[in-house]
């Protein structure tokens, strides 16, 4: 099996980042994955979609995407072009909605440490 590092910056965030701040509901007109990027993570850090790159991750604490079931969620990180979530913990329907979309998740309680 080959071995495949990945490689990008990390952008972290606390515990219960919900999906309001993932993608504000006011977005929610569209369904355009392109769209969606311009204001992913736009109410936890404004200037997120301006500094995210592709290859990049999000490092987050505990129930990460909790909140509403909205699917523009995970949406919104995959077509921002992040690489993969890592956080202590995943809301359920998160975890859920990430995974049907394909964009890589990995739950490790260790990731962020205070």
């Amino acid at each position: 099996m080959e071995e495949r590092m990945l490689k990008g910056r990390a952008f972290k965030f606390g515990d219960d980042i919900d999906t309001d701040q993932i993608i504000p509901a006011r977005y929610l007109n569209t369904s355009d994955p392109n769209e969606l990027a311009k204001h992913c993570m736009e109410d936890a850090d404004p200037t997120f979609a301006s500094k995210v790159r592709k290859g990049d991750f999000i490092v987050a604490g505990k129930n990460f995407g909790c909140g509403s079931s909205r699917e523009h969620a995970p949406l919104a990180i995959k077509a921002a072009g992040v690489s993969a979530v890592i956080a202590k913990s995943f809301a359920r329907i998160f975890f859920r909605n990430a995974i049907n979309i394909g964009l890589p998740i990995l739950e490790c309680p260790e990731a962020v440490e205070d």
